[in-house]
Formats: C-alpha cells, structure tokens, sequence
C-alpha cells in the first residue's frame, strides 16, 4: 500500500534522481550532487536557486524533500523524508527544539553551538548561542529563502534578546549569495563575556572570526590543561588566546600567543587585564615568527598550533599537506629536550593520518621520538552525521616529543 503525499508536500516541484543514485541518500546523507539529477526529466535550469523540491528516485519514490541551487556542484540538500512535514516554520521549530534538548544535557549555561548545520538536520545553517544572544550564519540559498521563517523559529525556540546574521563566510560565494554582516533584531552587543574553564572572555560577535568563538576547541582545551602547570606555552594562531590564556589560569609558568590578526591580539590583551593574567604577544605570519623564535634560540615546553584551515578543497590536498609539514617541523623545533606539541587540523579534506604523518615526519627530520599521548575531535555540540563523513573535521593530537 503507497503512502499519499499530503498536499503541502505533494505540491512542490520534482526532481528526479537518475536511476541507482539514491542508494547514498537512502543510507543518510543529505546531499545530491548535480551529476546524480536526471536532467532530462528535471533541468536544473527550470529552477531558482532556493527552489524548494521534492526529491524522487526514476521510478517516483520520494526520496525526501529539500532545495536546490542550480549552480551549485551541491545541488540540492535533504531536509526532510517524512511527507507529513513540508519546509516552513514547524519543521525548522521541530529541529531546533531536538538540537536544544541536545545541548542542554551538555552543558549547564547558554554558551554553544544550537544548530550545526547537517548534523542537526538543517544544512546550510549554523546557530552560535550566547547567553540571550545568537550568531547565525547560512551558507546555502535554500536557507537563504527561508531566513525570515528561521529567525520566528529562534524567537520560538530560544526567545532571545538579539540575533545576528554572520553571513560573511567565502563559502556563500559557491551558492551566489552576497556578503553581510546585520542584527535581525534586537539590540547585538559589541561584545559579549564568555566563561570557559575559570577565564572570561571578551568575545567580539559582529566583527570577530566566523561566529566569534570556537566553540568546536572546547573540549580539546579543557583536556590541555593537565599538561601546562609550570610551562613555558607558546600559542600559535592563537585568535582570542583561547589556549594561551586558559594555560596561564591553569598553572602555566609563561605563555606567548602568535596571531597575524591586531584587533585578536587587542581583544586577547583585554581579555587578559579583565581575568589579571601576564601575556606575551606577538603579532605576524605565524610561520616567519616561528622561525625567528627558533633563530633567537627560544625553547617552550608546550607549543599549540590551531591553525585555520589549510585545505579547503580537495585540490588543495598537495599545498595544504606541504604547509601542515612545515608548521609542525616549525612548532617542534621551539620545543624543550622533553616536551609537548598539540597540533591541530580543521581541513575535512586532511584524513588524521595525514596529519599523524606530518608529525611524524618532522620529528624524524629532527631526530626527535614522538609519541601521541591522547587524541581529540570537534566537542559535542558540534555532533558528527553518521552518513555524512564531511561533518567530521577536526583533529587534534597530543604529542610528548622527547630527543631520540
């Protein structure tokens, strides 16, 4: 016996799979790719960007429903498979009261990640909370058309006393978006206070990197601060001092933050006079102040490099591998005959072994013996889609690197 289609959903236009494709969206995944649309039964060029569409196999099953963008390599996303429920206000009140009651048994305060995009099941949408205020950032056309139904959904949601949008990503170019950075509503802060292991935080919202902070590093840093009591630290791409900052409150002896960005070391040099902790800064590329580090003879017993993400695309993957070798070659060199490095990856594209070799290679290269003490990944409210191997990202490794 089929399943009818209610009208809401039964009346959006379809697009058609080309026969045997939808084995990887039956298994989970939210994406289809243009090469997998059957383009004689459904041109793309018959659509907006944002269309909303019901997705079906050749022989009319319907697969889900979601939107397309016609130029996108990714042209339409899954956001739904039960017919019961079409795109609008319900479904997206529906996802965000589920991605809450996620957060809330996480954490006890109002400081995370609400919405991470697919692996809630809204791709294209990332919600950052604070306190009663969010950032959000959409990255797709099809959230796009449904940005006003998002902020109402929010409002129901969370209740908040401010949203801004963040959409400022380079991704949004892929989609044909414009670049913007606006308050929905609400009077936005400048700057908001953030607690993270003992040290408050002035966080930038508006004009800080993506949505202010990394929330995805939380757990990788509370982890880090067994090994910093009495350590020389030295905090590479520090941002906000995240790292650094957290060390010198957990014991540290000394610690240095390196960032190329002066409104970051502005902010990280506030932050540090509101929780009365001594920093050292220094502001450049991140690799000439490491080599004039090592050319003036520094030694550190901990390094940490959280570096932006170094392969953005797949053709990148040779560039990117080359740059990650040199920073960890770079980091390790500054440190003490028996001492640790934490080296980060955020590139999708990087796999772990990639960068356990780019490690490994370094030490070699300088005679060290590493050993990787403890291992780390993105904290739980950025919760990793089974089905879609893009939404785990990052990496962290804790490396005890001795003189061999």
């Amino acid at each position: 016996m089929s399943l009818s289609i209610p009208p809401a959903v039964a009346d959006l236009p379809p697009l058609y799979l080309k026969r045997g494709e939808e084995r990887r969206l039956a298994a989970g995944h939210l994406w289809v790719f243009s090469n997998e649309i059957d383009a004689a039964r459904s041109p793309l060029v018959g659509f907006a960007p944002g269309d909303p569409v019901r997705i079906l196999t050749d022989r009319e099953r319907l697969v889900g429903y979601g939107y397309v963008n016609p130029h996108s390599l990714i042209a339409a996303r899954i956001l739904g498979r039960d017919p019961v429920h079409a795109p609008g206000k319900s479904l997206l009140v529906h996802r965000m009261q589920v991605a809450l009651s996620l957060r809330r048994r996480l954490y006890d305060r109002p400081f995370y990640r609400l919405v991470h995009g697919e692996s809630d099941g809204l791709p294209g949408l990332v919600v950052d909370r604070y306190g009663d205020t969010l950032v959000a950032q959409i990255g797709t056309a099809g959230m796009e058309r449904l940005k006003d139904q998002i902020a109402a959904a929010l409002t129901k949601v969370i209740k908040p006393t401010a949203l801004v949008w963040k959409n400022d990503a380079g991704t949004r170019v892929l989609e044909g978006l414009p670049s913007y950075v606006e308050t929905a509503f609400g009077d936005a802060p400048e700057t908001v206070i953030l607690e993270e292991n003992g040290v408050a935080f002035e966080v930038p919202l508006a004009g800080g990197q993506k949505t202010g902070w990394f929330y995805d590093q939380a757990a990788n840093r509370a982890a880090f601060l067994k090994y910093v009591p009495g350590a020389r630290v030295l905090d590479v791409f520090s941002y906000q001092g995240a790292w650094g900052l957290q060390a010198l409150k957990a014991g540290a002896a000394e610690v240095t933050c390196v960032d190329a960005s002066e409104p970051a070391l502005q902010s990280l040099a506030r932050t540090a006079a509101l929780n009365s902790l001594a920093v050292t800064t220094e502001r450049g590329d991140a690799f000439d102040v490491l080599e004039r580090l090592h050319g003036e003879k520094h030694r550190f017993d901990v390094v940490v490099v959280d570096p932006p993400a170094f392969v953005k695309r797949k053709k990148d993957l040779p560039k990117g591998e080359a740059a990650y070798r040199r920073l960890n070659l770079l980091a390790m060199q500054l440190l003490d005959r028996d001492a640790l490095l934490v080296s980060c990856s955020c590139s999708y594209h990087l796999a772990p072994e990639q960068l356990i070799a780019a490690i490994q290679r370094a030490g070699r290269h300088l005679g060290r013996f590493v050993q990787i003490v403890e291992t780390g990944g993105q904290a739980p409210d950025h919760p990793i889609h089974p089905a879609i191997p893009e939404t785990k990202y990052l990496k962290a490794f804790f490396c005890r690197v001795v003189v061999d």
